[in-house]
C-alpha cells in the first residue's frame, strides 16, 4: 500500500496511519459540535460549561463571545477576567496561553501551527503562543506561531504579528512593527462585563 505521496508503506505504518485517521475524524466531530455551540448558544455560562467539557481551560470572569472557533481546545488556556470577542479563531494544536485581563477584539485569529513552505512535503511547524496579562489585541489582528506578547502590550487592528512583542510595546502593520509604547505601566484594571447574548 502507498500513501498519498506515493511512498510504499509497511504494515505497521498502515496501522499507524489508520489510527491517526480515526483520531482526526474524532477531532473533526468534536470541533463540529464545539463550533455549533459557539455559533447558536447565546448564553456565556452554557458555552463556558461546554468549552470546559471539551478541555478548554478558562478562568473565572472570563468570557468568549459567540462564533469563536477553536482547533484542539485542550491546548488552550485563558486566565482570569479576560474577554475574547466574537468571530475569533483560537488554535490549540500547540500550547496557547492567554493571561489575565486580556482584551481580544472581534475577528482576531491566533495560530500556533503553520506549514513549512520550503519543506518537500509541506510539513507542519508548531510554535507555542503566549499572550501576557493586560494585553489588548485589536480587531482582525493575526498572531502567528511562536509569538510571545508581553504584559500590557497592544496590537493594533489588522496587524499581522510574526515575532514577539515586548512588555508595553504597541505594534501595528503587516508585518507588525513597534509604533509606540504604552504610557501606563502599573496596570490593575478589570475589564467590563461581556455583552449579554453575544
Amino acid at each position: 500500500m502507498k500513501d498519498r505521496m506515493g511512498k510504499e508503506l509497511s504494515g505497521g505504518e498502515v496501522v499507524s496511519k489508520g489510527l491517526n485517521r480515526i483520531k482526526w475524524i474524532w477531532l473533526d466531530l468534536v470541533l463540529f459540535k464545539l463550533n455549533l455551540v459557539s455559533a447558536i448558544i447565546p448564553f456565556h455560562s452554557v458555552r463556558k460549561f461546554v468549552f470546559r467539557l471539551f478541555g478548554l481551560k478558562i478562568g473565572k470572569n472570563s468570557f468568549i463571545h459567540m462564533r469563536t472557533r477553536f482547533f484542539n481546545p485542550a491546548g488552550i488556556s485563558i486566565g482570569v477576567g479576560s474577554i475574547v470577542g466574537d468571530a475569533c479563531f483560537l488554535d490549540g494544536r500547540a500550547r496557547l496561553t492567554i493571561g489575565n485581563n486580556v482584551d481580544i477584539a472581534t475577528g482576531v485569529m491566533v495560530y500556533n501551527s503553520e506549514h513549512d513552505i520550503h519543506s518537500e512535503n509541506f510539513a507542519p511547524i508548531d510554535g507555542e503562543v503566549e499572550i501576557g496579562d493586560y494585553v489588548f489585541i485589536g480587531p482582525r489582528a493575526i498572531i502567528l506561531p511562536g509569538v510571545k506578547i508581553g504584559k500590557g502590550a497592544v496590537v493594533a487592528a489588522g496587524a499581522v504579528v510574526t515575532s514577539s512583542v515586548k512588555d508595553f510595546e504597541i505594534v501595528g502593520g503587516v508585518p507588525a512593527k513597534v509604533i509606540g509604547e504604552r504610557k501606563a505601566k502599573d496596570l490593575h484594571y478589570k475589564l467590563g462585563r461581556a455583552r449579554l447574548f453575544q
